[in-house]
């Protein structure tokens, strides 16, 4: 199993980045998919998921200003995320499995890291 992260960087409050995640060695298709972050000094904390039916799901802090996408004929997945705020600044993960699972067990990648700051 591989996940890759990017699209990660320095942005300005009230920016936008665009994140993207590749994934390999597993049926991406019927897999639920999800982003994860961690902000300095914090835990893991789980941020969106897509599911194989087409349900998105958004954490209440991000909600209005992420949007979640995935491509399964191109095993990727993409994080939009506008009005990006300094309290965003964490590196952010691609990871197998949904909303309901524990992140900490969840497989991700090795992340991409977003900074906001002006």
């Amino acid at each position: 199993v591989q996940l890759v992260e990017s699209g990660g960087g320095l942005v300005q409050p009230g920016g936008s980045l665009r994140l993207s995640c590749v994934a390999s060695g597993f049926t991406f298709s019927t897999s639920a998919m999800s982003w994860l972050r961690q902000a300095p000094g914090q835990g893991l904390e789980w941020v969106s998921a897509t599911y194989m039916d087409g349900r998105k799901f958004y954490t209440d802090s991000m909600k209005g200003r992420l949007t979640i996408s995935r491509d399964n004929a191109k095993n990727t997945m993409h994080l939009q995320m506008n009005d990006l705020r300094p309290e965003d600044t964490a590196v952010y993960y691609c990871a197998i499995g949904s909303m309901f699972q524990n992140v900490a067990t969840m497989v991700r990648g090795k992340g991409t890291l977003v900074t906001v700051s002006a």
